[in-house]
């Protein structure tokens, strides 16, 4: 959602852009970058180089995810390398002694050597084990849970919350202290799961602290392909993926730029290709690299269930939107603009409505609580400017988020209201801030006004916050913005515009509680992580209250 580098003529190209574009074109033929996408040791065949991971857990089921390099030379994007059968194994133990159920899958260049197994016939709320095997060699073991029973009367979920790791500003110490808890269900990924720029194009305090690659801006499907390959080399990515299953939704950034359905502001149509090559190119490589199922073809929209106590939304806010409003590009409350499209949102209010669980939770990649800015001092409008990318019209508002498609939001919590849902709470990241909101149906009469539901927003793993954008120690703008911005926004309760760190959301009948946690240096890859505040929900309240310890 970060990082502006907009020229001043959208049709045109600066010469560092034009220069990363003859870089795409001249580094598709070479070896160097696919290269850099593994670990620096040589590649012996077979090799599970990039983890295992699981995702979208079921109550009867799980999907396995991994990426094999069978020779040397097949790294992420070469299109090289044989195809390659890939078994898998689920067991009750990590000693593989009691197996559940096994089969194989055949690992090939057109899907870049990844393989999932959607695996069946398991029992519900149960821990597994599993591993891949190819040519006699075995993946590291992981473990998975399966969701409860549909009708379970489950009295406790816990899930870790995170967003937007931008490799180069640090390392990902939130996904290893995550891992380390050893107390969740699964983890939610809220967006910005990748980057797409260059090195050294987005915030990292001007130092880069890790050369991701390739070092150009991704556009191509290899491209993609070494990016996502890139990540899975991370120690504390793979261990939290061995750990417990994720429920992942994309934003902009697996894309480009403020993505919307027909372009991106980090997006030269022509000059960088069509847009609907490059959107289609990077899809492909997301439902490669990532344990996901599409539950629409191209999209990742869906809904997964946790027993009576949670449903859990899952939503697509790029691939069904309006261009983003600005000057001479319609207004925020147009009608005919969207951000969800018109069958997801009807998808959504039907959910919401025929949901029998306790908890409603929404994955919502972008901020849905209205955030008036216009307040703010000219020093730190400027740098928030930039973080969310503001037309530089003057319109005191993030037109990438809800703000910018009022009508939407409006259907949206009118229908909570009329139809008297309650225990919805929307789960957000994209903004590189914590924030704990109360969701109200009219802000400018709020408190009023009725609030329809609640808010937990995540700051970023990594990804530039204000006191990065300002250089200034951490804290300093929380210090001088929280305030100001609670004043002009009387729904938001908290809101931390510096440290980097994740969540952990614990649910119980009573009650939703986030616990925020900050990490010591992201910089650091040894960083320590602390717990920072915590804010729950109480069932039938649709508001948040602040609470003095972690659960």
């Amino acid at each position: 959602m970060t990082s502006r580098q907009r020229t001043a003529d959208s049709n045109s190209l600066s010469p560092r852009r034009r220069t990363v574009v003859k870089a795409a074109a001249a580094t598709a033929v070479l070896a160097a970058p696919l290269a850099a996408a593994i670990p620096a040791r040589a590649a012996e065949a077979p090799a599970f180089l990039h983890g295992v991971a699981s995702g979208d857990p079921l109550p009867d089921g799980i999907l396995l995810w991994t990426r094999v390099t069978p020779t040397a030379e097949a790294v992420p994007g070469s299109g090289l390398g044989p195809d390659t059968e890939v078994a898998w194994t689920v067991a009750k133990d990590k000693a593989f002694t009691n197996v559940v159920a096994k089969g194989s899958v055949t690992a090939t260049a057109a899907s870049d050597h990844t393989v999932k197994a959607d695996v069946r016939g398991l029992a519900p709320a149960t821990d597994y084990w599993f591993r891949f095997s190819a040519g006699g060699t075995d993946s590291p073991a992981a473990r998975t849970r399966t969701a409860p029973a549909a009708d379970a009367p489950v009295t406790n979920l816990r899930f870790g919350v995170v967003s937007c790791a931008n490799w180069e500003a640090g390392y990902f110490s939130s996904y290893r202290h995550l891992a380390a808890r050893g107390d969740l269900d699964a983890w939610l990924h809220l967006g910005d799961y990748i980057y797409e720029y260059g090195t050294g194009d987005y915030g990292t305090r001007d130092t880069v602290v890790r050369q991701h690659a390739p070092t150009h801006e991704i556009l191509t499907l290899a491209d993609y392909r070494i990016r996502h390959g890139k990540y899975k080399t991370d120690p504390d990515l793979q261990t939290l993926h061995a750990v417990a299953p994720v429920v992942a939704i994309w934003d902009d950034h697996e894309f480009a730029n403020d993505a919307w359905s027909g372009g991106a502001e980090n997006h030269t149509e022509g000059a960088e290709g069509a847009w609907t090559a490059r959107q289609a190119a990077a899809k492909q490589a997301y439902f490669e690299w990532m344990p996901v199922r599409p539950a629409l073809a191209g999209t990742t929209y869906r809904r997964l269930r946790f027993g009576k106590l949670a449903d859990l939304s899952l939503l697509d806010l790029r691939s069904f939107r309006s261009q983003q409003a600005a000057v001479g590009n319609g207004s925020v409350d147009d009608p005919d603009r969207t951000i969800t499209g018109r069958a997801q949102l009807d998808w959504l209010k039907a959910g919401l409505k025929s949901s029998d669980t306790t908890w409603r939770l929404v994955g919502n990649s972008v901020m849905i609580s209205p955030f008036a800015i216009g307040s703010l001092s000219a020093d730190l409008l400027k740098p928030l400017a930039e973080l969310l990318g503001l037309p530089k019209e003057g319109l005191a508002l993030n037109t990438d988020q809800w703000d910018g498609y009022t009508d939407d939001r409006r259907e949206l919590l009118a229908h909570l209201r009329s139809n008297a849902i309650r225990n919805t709470v929307f789960l957000t990241g994209d903004i590189h801030m914590a924030w704990a909101n109360d969701v109200p149906v009219d802000a400018g009469t709020y408190p009023l006004s009725a609030s329809a539901a609640t808010e937990f927003v995540v700051t970023s793993v990594t990804s530039d916050n204000l006191d990065d954008l300002l250089k200034v120690p951490e804290g300093t703008v929380t210090a001088l913005a929280a305030p100001v911005i609670q004043l002009a926004n009387r729904h938001v309760h908290w809101v931390d515009t510096d440290r980097h760190g994740y969540g952990v959301l614990d649910i119980t009948a009573d009650r939703a509680q986030m616990d925020y946690y900050v990490l010591s240096d992201k910089t650091k890859a040894n960083a320590t992580s602390s717990w920072a505040r915590s804010y729950r929900t109480r069932t039938g309240t649709q508001k948040v209250e602040r609470t003095y310890s972690p659960v």
